[in-house]
């Protein structure tokens, strides 16, 4: 390649000549400044096209997390019947025993349900019941992890619903539950008795006593509430009246909650089938703002991604994944019912097999036969719950549950695994 810098001197030299009115030399500056733009017009090209092409290649090989990925760009791989997540089995109907010795002593007429501790370990709050309260509802106080009462969170008129979705943020600092109007009677007040008039002595006053609770919204419907740590500020999260609300749970980086709600004849025709109650999920921010993220009903209660960038749910064999945050979020369903069909026609085989007795003195079990085309396994059955304990491992369960009033049936539950990843399109945009 011809040196720039040479050419150059030569074309400076020729214009000196030139000047000087040598022919020649005219004739071979002009040839050397047309071979000298092309050259250089070509190098610059040359730049360019390097500089684009390496850009190009250090999108391609950087890598990119998760949260960074829109739903509708998640590429998955499904592996059935696989062991359930880690902590999937805990026992979320827990009482600390101080505050049960607490019940056991001083408040016997209350039965205590639940204690749901905060995050720190040092609060807990007291779900109980009383004698006058309707059994599908219960109230809510707040005492010290070691057993002492601190006061009462839940005011007289708002009963609180749904033990699973009384839950503190992950610092701790709010608490959210579900409740309604209270529907327990309420005492009529009674008047005074008169007090004697005595001439020319004014009337003493009778004491009152201030309310414990400033006033706060009520509805005829299940709405969300949220209160301070400490059970002061209590507010209505949700207003919409002639919803149901009834599961509600925490980012991890406590930005918003998820949420699911239906009306109450969705709520009605899905009781008197005996079903899990299904709603449209939903995000809510903490100054009430809410937005819909389906229009479908969900039987299983979202769960959030662990970066609190995502959410997913289910729809009877489908997941739905969901954006949480920015200007633009999209949404992504993963179609699993031929791949959870087939897993069930695996799962009965294997099941056939293994209770089938050797026949002949054979150490092994004869395969069984195929299926008939077409048949749906009794196995296979809708996705009831769903866990996102890793960003890239979304555990589905599915199950056949029933509602009786008598003896609630969990028939063949069963869990698979949902593994994401970027889809391969994007590594090079």
């Amino acid at each position: 390649m011809i040196d720039r810098l040479k050419l150059g001197r030569v074309l400076q030299r020729s214009e000196r000549k030139l000047k000087r009115g040598d022919g020649q030399t005219v004739a071979a500056f002009w040839f050397l400044r047309l071979l000298y733009l092309p050259l250089l017009a070509g190098l610059l090209l040359l730049m360019i096209v390097a500089g684009c092409r390496s850009d190009s290649e250090a999108k391609r090989v950087r890598p990119r997390q998760l949260r960074d990925v829109p739903a509708r760009r998640l590429a998955y791989r499904f592996e059935a019947d696989v062991e359930p997540p880690k902590g999937s089995n805990e026992d979320t109907v827990s009482k600390l025993a101080p505050i049960q010795d607490d019940f056991n002593t001083r408040r016997k007429d209350d039965a205590l349900l639940r204690t749901v501790p905060s995050p720190d370990g040092q609060r807990a709050l007291a779900l109980y019941g009383t004698a006058d309260e309707p059994s599908e509802t219960f109230r809510i106080d707040l005492y010290t992890a070691d057993g002492k009462f601190l006061r009462n969170l839940t005011p007289p008129d708002l009963a609180a619903s749904f033990p699973e979705a009384v839950v503190w943020s992950s610092d701790g600092n709010v608490i959210a539950f579900i409740g309604r109007k209270s529907l327990r009677p309420q005492p009529s007040p009674i008047p005074p008795e008169e007090a004697p008039v005595v001439p020319g002595v004014s009337p003493v006053p009778s004491a009152t006593i201030a309310p414990a609770f400033a006033p706060v919204a009520l509805f005829n419907t299940e709405q969300i509430y949220v209160c301070n740590r400490d059970g002061f500020d209590l507010r209505p999260l949700t207003t919409r009246e002639g919803l149901i609300y009834f599961y509600v749970a925490w980012a991890p980086d406590n930005h918003a909650l998820v949420a699911l709600a239906c009306r109450e004849g969705e709520w009605d025709a899905r009781e008197r089938e005996f079903k899990l109650p299904a709603g449209r999920p939903r995000l809510i921010s903490l100054d009430g703002g809410e937005r819909l993220l389906d229009d479908a009903l969900a039987e299983a209660p979202p769960a959030w991604s662990p970066d609190s960038s995502k959410v997913a749910t289910a729809f009877d064999t489908d997941v739905g994944i969901y954006d949480a945050a920015g200007k633009s979020p999209t949404q992504a369903r993963i179609p699993l019912r031929d791949l959870l069909i087939k897993a069930s026609l695996d799962y009965e085989a294997r099941n056939a097999a293994g209770k089938k007795k050797p026949e002949n003195g054979n150490s092994k079990p004869e395969a069984p036969s195929a299926p008939p085309a077409g048949r749906v396994p009794v196995s296979f059955n809708p996705i009831v719950r769903v866990e996102w304990p890793s960003a890239d491992k979304l555990y589905v369960q599915t199950a056949y549950v029933r509602m009786f009033p008598n003896e609630p049936v969990n028939n063949f539950p069963r869990w698979h695994l949902v593994v994401l990843s970027p889809q391969a399109a994007l590594l090079g945009k």
